[in-house]
């Protein structure tokens, strides 16, 4: 009888793709048929539009609907297609214009009232469609701020399908209805955490700036109240702002997790710093029917702080392994793969035993060796090659408690803006190449005729090398380190001072 058309976005991962949602009426018992593979949650459409359309003054016709969804290959999942669902319908029944409802991509779950619940995953969602060319979504009222974070696009926020028919052209009255929105957000910390806070641990004060300079992971041993949990948290404070394509990364990320984003992107690197119970599927990401992304993807572009690293399950530490080096994260089933970033700084934090007081001083260890080498152990071997910078951090003194005082010592402010410039220098001189901070940088590039170091710079170094201190990774993320050293003093090139430094930063773990 009646064939009409719209569209809609199914996420995988952070990439979209373009649903064809397609409503046919015939003539043949009365039903609703959905197609196209469809997950549980997007079966039992076919109730909560019916349930909406009724409710909202303009019901489905009784004759069979045939809904498709295509790529029908395409997995899709959730219930941000009801709008989509609906209208669809409401088109082949011609109660509102198949061309206009045609020309808008559209985003919502139905409530049986017929209102639009605010859907996870808006921001990617309108971005994809963008992406693909289409310039009017239609998106439910308490995503209407989020959708409109993409440029280019016109935002239709409508509060319930009542009004998202009479958009389109429906010869229906408005009927005043109260939209619902996201429960209340904490808000985003709006002060980060002051260096300056931190007193004495000097080696590791230089350390985060260093890091933070070259976007080098970092590992703090040293027993409690050390400061290196306070060390950590002050470590995205040093960070740069996030350019565009991060922050809209970093929001789409925000977006998909179902939290609020207070209508305006991120632009502050995230802390995520997961409890030590969490399990390889909540750090890396994954789920049941829809993919999540986990704490590590949630990090990317910032920081993600293992506090008692040791106390962590092998699997979930193992399982960073790999995003370490790739810089993204891949979650395979059985009939799709979703990928989401991965590009953080990783940091570590342990004490030197099980009782922690081991090197503390006064206080005595009560922990055999072999008690220590196993928990330290815990941590695997591969993981720790992939970390940058291995540093002890130890308790301050009264003396250095007291002098603190009277001692200027260096804020956040102050360190950012030397990473600021230390980042600028390292990318005008990657500006040829696909690297822009020196932790991207291979060893091959390093070794080469573009940045090779002279022999007598390099000869601390090689001698570690040789006698088994380092491997061929580690030799290399010496000479990354090295470079981020010499960055952050305005220095042109590594000299043999700079390559002390970073050996002794990759190798100054003793508590």
């Amino acid at each position: 009888m009646s064939l009409a058309r719209t569209h809609a976005v199914a996420l995988l991962g952070l990439s979209g793709a373009m649903v064809e949602v397609e409503a046919d009426i015939s003539a043949q018992l009365p039903a609703m048929i959905l197609i196209g593979l469809p997950d549980a949650a997007l079966s039992q459409a076919t109730q909560r539009v019916r349930a909406a359309a009724t409710n909202s003054g303009c019901p489905l016709t009784s004759h069979r609907l045939t809904v498709a969804l295509s790529p029908a290959a395409l997995p899709k999942h959730g219930a941000g297609f009801d709008l989509a669902i609906a209208v669809a319908c409401l088109a082949a029944d011609r109660v509102v214009s198949a061309e206009s409802v045609g020309s808008v991509v559209h985003f919502g779950e139905l409530a049986l009232d017929g209102r639009l619940r605010p859907t996870p995953g808006i921001l990617p969602g309108v971005a994809a469609a963008a992406r693909f060319g289409h310039q009017t979504v239609m998106v439910p009222e308490g995503n209407a701020e989020e959708a409109a974070l993409v440029p280019g696009v016109r935002v239709v926020g409508v509060a319930s399908l009542r009004d998202a028919a009479i958009w389109h052209g429906a010869a229906l009255t408005a009927r005043p209805v109260e939209a619902i929105r996201r429960p209340d957000e904490p808000a985003l910390p709006g002060t980060e955490l002051d260096l300056a806070d931190v007193i004495g641990n000097d080696d590791a004060i230089l350390a985060l700036q260093v890091a933070a300079a070259g976007g080098h992971h970092v590992f703090l041993l040293g027993p409690p109240g050390a400061g290196k949990t306070m060390l950590a948290a002050r470590l995205p404070g040093l960070l740069p702002d996030l350019g565009p394509a991060a922050s809209l990364e970093v929001s789409s990320l925000r977006s998909l997790s179902e939290r609020g984003l207070g209508g305006a992107l991120i632009t502050r690197p995230p802390l995520e710093a997961p409890h030590h119970t969490i399990t390889a599927a909540a750090m890396v990401g994954g789920g049941a029917g829809h993919i999540r992304p986990g704490a590590a993807a949630r990090a990317s572009n910032g920081v993600l702080f293992l506090d008692e690293a040791p106390e962590f399950a092998s699997p979930v530490l193992d399982a960073l392994r790999q995003p370490l080096e790739s810089g993204t994260i891949s979650i395979h089933r059985a009939n799709a793969i979703a990928h989401f970033p991965a590009r953080f700084q990783l940091v570590l934090a342990a004490n030197p035993c099980p009782c922690g007081q081991y090197g503390a001083g006064d206080l005595e260890c009560a922990c055999p060796p072999n008690a220590r080498r196993r928990y330290l152990a815990r941590l695997s071997g591969p993981l720790m090659d992939r970390i940058d910078i291995q540093l002890g951090v130890k308790r301050i003194t009264t003396a250095q408690l007291r002098l603190a005082a009277d001692t200027v010592r260096i804020g956040s402010a102050e360190a950012r803006s030397r990473v600021v410039d230390a980042r600028g220098a390292a990318a005008e001189r990657l500006s040829d190449t696909p690297w822009q901070v020196n932790s991207q940088i291979p060893g091959p590039w390093l070794r080469g005729p573009s940045a090779r170091l002279d022999v007598q710079t390099t000869a601390g170094l090689d001698r570690a090398l040789e006698r088994g201190g380092i491997t061929m990774r580690g030799y290399d993320r010496v000479l990354r380190v090295a470079w981020s050293i010499a960055d952050l003093e305005g220095a042109a090139r590594p000299g043999r001072e700079h390559v002390g430094l970073a050996l002794y930063l990759r190798k100054g773990m003793t508590p």
